[in-house]
């Protein structure tokens, strides 16, 4: 997979660079590319905003750098692209929508900032996201968590069973986890995980993850 990244920011994309999503770009599954939109503005202050028509408070980013960095960024792939809009307008992520983007070739990012971008980009973007019902100082963050919930769920990234076995890739949350050592602080593993008996802790570890989704999500509950 090939991930794009249009940003006015791109020195706070650090996080791309460690831990699992460090080790599947190695492992050659994902490569990532952060491109800043001032390199495709054409004036000699690198203007990537301006002032809304109409009036109003805040800046608005421009048109012409968001579309010229597109046209690059396809040109330049060989591969079908979605482009997408990080945006507080957009829907919402959820598990389904990340395993099916994880199938793309191709993904190219748009990181918002200040009041949105020029109405105009709407018109050659595939899809707008969000992360949340709140409001960010701009798109890097949610990018970010974009770009780690598809990496993961990318054939190869981490095993097969443990991206099966995800909180909401069941339907419910996750079963609650335990290590060693066994009693601690005098607070005890349950002795079925300590039996061997595979079927009993297949039985509870369900059991366990429908109680706590009930709990903290019953919306989630069908």
């Amino acid at each position: 997979m090939l991930i794009d990244i249009l940003t006015i920011f791109p020195e706070v994309f650090i996080p791309l660079e460690v831990s699992i999503i460090k080790r599947a770009k190695e492992k050659g599954l994902v490569k990532i590319n952060i491109y800043n939109l001032r390199d495709f503005t054409r004036d000699k202050h690198k203007q990537v905003d301006d002032f809304a028509y109409g009036g109003g408070k805040g800046m608005v980013m421009k048109p012409e750098p968001i579309f010229e960095g597109i046209e690059y960024l396809k040109v330049k792939s060989d591969k079908s692209s979605k482009i997408i809009l990080l945006s507080p307008q957009g829907t919402l992520l959820t598990q389904k929508m990340a395993q099916g983007l994880s199938r793309e070739k191709h993904l190219i990012l748009i990181c918002g900032h200040y009041e949105g971008v020029d109405e105009r980009v709407r018109t050659v973007v595939n899809r707008e996201i969000s992360i949340g019902d709140y409001v960010l100082t701009g798109g890097e963050l949610p990018a970010m968590v974009l770009v780690d919930s598809i990496c993961r769920l990318i054939p190869g990234v981490l095993p097969k069973k443990a991206v099966e076995e995800d909180s909401f890739s069941t339907g419910v949350f996750d079963w609650p986890h335990y290590t060693r050592p066994p009693v601690y602080r005098g607070l005890k593993v349950p002795e079925v995980l300590l039996s061997g008996n595979h079927r009993e802790i297949a039985n509870w570890r369900q059991k366990q993850a429908e109680e706590r989704t009930r709990a903290l999500r019953p919306d989630l509950i069908k």
